[in-house]
């Protein structure tokens, strides 16, 4: 289960930066020209996905390939969003949430398509924390979010994640959070778990990026700012790879 992108997290100690790329949000030529910031900023992933993907996505990956050979991360919404021309999947736990489909039940409707599959799958404890406003994956998971506050809740939801075998946890503030994580959750976090931890929600400039690494965050995920302004994509980049 252990793939060459689950070792380059887990076994690289350097800090890394993701694009989040939601195919409804922009347009095809948007998406390219990212990709094409991306390499030249040295970004380290590309997760591809959303709450709410109303279009195929397998034809926009094939582009994406042709130019690009950042490993493409399939972080899906839902089912439909399956896709095996990608190189991994984050198979997400809604672990904060109580919603049993996205626990368990969809991951048992994809079971064998995913083991027949090439995907390299990566097991993820996907945590929502209140980002100071309703969030598309909060709507569309039916869940409520771990208030913004309540760090002792986001620890004990990490440990349990990680003590039920997911090889990655994913604090998340939601798409176009008005707040990002906080410094004093992601090092509680961190300190109290020793799998990977992925970070993402509300994070718009290189200084937010560079402090949550050094409270503890593995991988930075970043896409509203990105989209609102794509030349942040290597000013991001160059804070996140600075930290050793």
């Amino acid at each position: 289960m252990k793939g060459k992108i689950y070792q380059s997290i887990s076994k690289n100690q350097s800090k890394k930066i993701a694009l989040l790329i939601d195919p409804d949000k922009l347009k095809n030529k948007t998406i390219f020209e990212l990709i094409n910031l991306s390499e030249n900023a040295n970004v380290d992933f590309l997760f591809v996905g959303g709450s709410l993907v109303s279009k195929p996505i397998d034809e926009l990956i094939v582009e994406i390939k042709k130019r690009t050979k950042i490993p493409l991360i399939l972080f899906p919404g839902s089912l439909l969003q399956l896709s095996t021309k990608l190189d991994a999947v984050l198979l997400i736990s809604l672990i904060s949430g109580r919603n049993a489909e996205l626990l368990i039940g969809n991951h048992v409707v994809a079971a064998h398509h995913l083991k027949n599959s090439k995907l390299e799958i990566l097991p993820t404890g996907y945590i929502l924390i209140d980002g100071g406003k309703t969030t598309s994956v909060e709507y569309m998971s039916n869940t409520r979010p771990i208030p913004f506050e309540k760090d002792d809740i986001a620890v004990a939801t990490a440990i349990a994640g990680e003590l039920l075998g997911q090889k990655l946890i994913y604090l998340d503030a939601g798409s176009g959070a008005a707040n990002a994580v906080s410094e004093i959750m992601i090092k509680k976090v961190k300190t109290n778990i020793s799998i990977p931890l992925i970070v993402g929600g509300g994070i718009r400039t290189a200084l937010q990026a560079k402090s949550a690494c050094f409270a503890g965050a593995d991988i930075i995920v970043v896409g509203n700012a990105f989209e609102d302004n794509i030349n942040l994509i290597q000013e991001i980049a160059d804070a996140v790879h600075s930290i050793k």
